[in-house]
């Protein structure tokens, strides 16, 4: 069992959680329950399926966790694509978020990989 709060890469997903929420804040109403929500959704799922593992008794079961949390990260990668493409993010904001999602699932590769060889 490790302390979650100390990975670099739940740190990493914590803040982008916290940047999706920020940013879907200004997407137009109609989508709160939309798009926005999803956004959030996904956002959350990544840190918290970190967490989750990272909370587990074997290597072998947080491998799997960061697994989902990698999979809630594409998903927040493809959400975002579609939320600059219709408007809802600027370009700018739309970049920067997907660069850190590509930065986080990166980080989320490393940490399984090295997980999987310490079983």
């Amino acid at each position: 069992m490790q302390d979650y709060e100390r990975l670099e890469v739940w740190q990493s997903a914590h803040g982008l959680a916290l940047e999706v929420y920020a940013l879907t804040s200004r997407f137009p109403s109609i989508e709160r329950f939309g798009l926005a929500n999803q956004m959030r959704r996904s956002a959350v799922s990544v840190p918290s399926n970190i967490a989750e593992g990272a909370g587990r008794l074997s290597s072998g079961k947080f491998a799997h966790f960061l697994n989902f949390a990698s999979g809630s990260a594409n998903e927040l990668h493809c959400q975002v694509r579609l939320s600059t493409d219709l408007g809802y993010l600027n370009r700018g904001d739309g970049e920067r978020l997907r660069d850190r999602v590509e930065s986080v699932r990166r980080m989320l590769f490393g940490l399984a990989a090295k997980v999987r060889s310490a079983r």
